[in-house]
């Protein structure tokens, strides 16, 4: 074969490979323009979770995820009220992403198997794993808990439940579809804590304080909260939000979202545990 055939037929390979390993157009679609091209942003978010993301028939969505949505779509249009909010339970969070029918979703603790599936963006904020635990069980270290005949109730395939089945092995995990019906178990007896992180335990127990008490096990772990996309080729949308968010955590922005958010719900930042920090 002539060296400019054999040129011609490499580069010709190159190409098909390269497409073949893209995908199909529809798998490489930009999601920041077609945000700007529909003229809203399409945000996913939790349900009934005080300081986070729940709605009033009055006031509207309001929340910390509510608000850095709110901030990203003023980014974009230099318009807040340019977005909006689709209610997700947990099971349908990585579907509304995959399937296209939300832009993003703040509030998502990443897993490696999440990470399968969708992307994630740099984290806004770390949390802590906590316990909500029965009121004088005495319990303070992961070891602690990590007992035969202790029940720790979680929210099925969440971070919690993760780090309670690895770090507790030999405790009873009882799984549950939402933190709601993980925290009636501990009041009813069920199961003597609720493992959660540290930003809702404490808004959960704000809320009804009759829950159990906050106990922060040793040695701390923590997860991150960060956005989730929708994996596409193009990864312009995905870095735009990360710029953004570093941007706006160096200026202190997401920090006072932070704290207004939960100064709402009667919590401040006397009420975080020693040593715990965003």
């Amino acid at each position: 074969m002539p060296n400019c055939t054999k040129r011609a037929f490499l580069l010709t390979a190159a190409m098909l490979l390269a497409i073949l390993v893209a995908g199909p157009p529809s798998a490489q679609a930009q999601t920041l323009k077609a945000v700007k091209e529909r003229g809203t942003l399409n945000c996913g978010v939790g349900q009934g979770l005080l300081g986070f993301s729940s709605q009033d028939d009055k006031a509207g969505w309001s929340g910390l995820d509510v608000d850095v949505c709110r901030a990203v779509a003023a980014a974009i249009f230099g318009d807040p009220t340019k977005v909006t909010f689709t209610p997700l339970d947990a099971a349908g969070r990585f579907a509304a992403l995959q399937s296209n029918k939300i832009d993003i979703f703040f509030g998502l603790n990443p897993t490696p198997k999440r990470a399968l599936v969708v992307d994630f963006s740099v984290p806004v904020f770390n949390n802590a794993f906590t316990m909500i635990a029965k009121k004088g069980l005495g319990k303070k270290t992961w070891d602690d808990f990590n007992t035969a005949g202790v029940r720790i109730a979680v929210d099925a395939g969440s971070s919690q439940d993760q780090v309670a089945t690895r770090l507790c092995p030999k405790a009873q995990i009882l799984r549950f579809k939402t933190t709601d019906e993980a925290a009636a178990a501990v009041m009813t007896g069920r199961a003597e804590a609720q493992c959660i992180v540290m930003m809702l335990s404490l808004t959960m127990l704000k809320k009804n304080p009759s829950l159990g008490e906050l106990v922060v096990p040793t040695p701390t772990f923590a997860t991150t909260s960060n956005a989730g996309f929708r994996r596409e080729t193009d990864k312009t949308w995905r870095d735009f939000v990360n710029t953004w968010l570093e941007f706006n955590r160096g200026l202190g922005l997401i920090r006072s979202v932070i704290i207004r958010n939960m100064e709402s719900v009667g919590i401040t930042e006397a009420d975080m545990p020693a040593g715990i920090t965003l």
